[in-house]
């Protein structure tokens, strides 16, 4: 496969970029090869090149051949088909319908999370930041979530339904927000949860890749 032939993934800063890293690590788990360009976001090279390259003028954005995407679900449907054979959702109709479910919810929800504790991978906060009321909810019910999955899904593995899948793409990011801010696991099982992300390889290679990154203050007040 020449460097023509193998899709592009556009990406954020690794160190910020929630969005960015659910396609990244769904492709790298999965082993598709594919290529990476980095826009460091709020640029005035970002604002003057992504509209070219997203529509939306976000990240991710994916190009394969004339296929152009620029959701980070949409992509990891279209790698399921493309690449993964399926094997990016649960194999069974019930434990796939909730892994779907669940991605939807992280997809469109958790707005209180995402401004209060926002994505940064390099900062690591003594203790947790007070939350307001609706952001507290948001971290109870992602703990929730992932207790039922695991309970229910997950006795094959490590992972919410035993083995890695969308839904754990989805929710990866939200490991690190609760890693970086210190936020208390409220049981064994979101702990050794969000144990098992971490110590993903793939996430390894990212954290790494965002601790050389440039550091901006602009980021003190990171986007969601």
């Amino acid at each position: 496969m020449t460097d023509a032939d193998t899709p592009l993934l556009i990406i954020g800063n690794k160190n910020y970029s929630s969005w960015s890293l659910r396609a990244w690590l769904l492709l790298r788990v999965f082993g598709v090869p594919f290529r990476e360009r980095m826009l460091e976001l709020d640029t005035p090279e970002f604002d003057a090149q992504i509209r070219a390259l997203s529509p939306s003028g976000r990240v991710p954005a994916l190009h394969d051949g004339d296929v152009r995407l620029w959701d980070s679900l949409a992509i990891a449907e279209y790698a399921n088909e493309r690449w993964l054979g399926g094997r990016g959702w649960p194999p069974e109709p019930a434990p796939r319908a909730y892994a779907r479910a669940i991605s939807a919810e992280m997809h469109a929800g958790f707005t209180a999370l995402r401004v209060e504790l926002p994505m940064n991978c390099t900062r690591k906060r003594a203790e947790a930041p007070a939350l307001g009321a609706d952001a507290a909810a948001d971290v109870a019910r992602v703990q929730s979530i992932w207790r039922e999955a695991r309970a229910r899904f997950g006795g094959g593995g490590a992972f919410l339904f035993g083995a890695f899948s969308i839904a754990d793409a989805m929710y990866a990011p939200v490991v690190l927000r609760f890693v970086s801010h210190a936020i208390a696991f409220d049981s064994a099982a979101t702990r050794d949860y969000a144990g098992a992300i971490v110590a993903l390889p793939a996430l390894q290679e990212w954290l790494t890749d965002a601790a050389a990154e440039p550091q901006s203050d602009i980021h003190e007040r990171m986007k969601p």
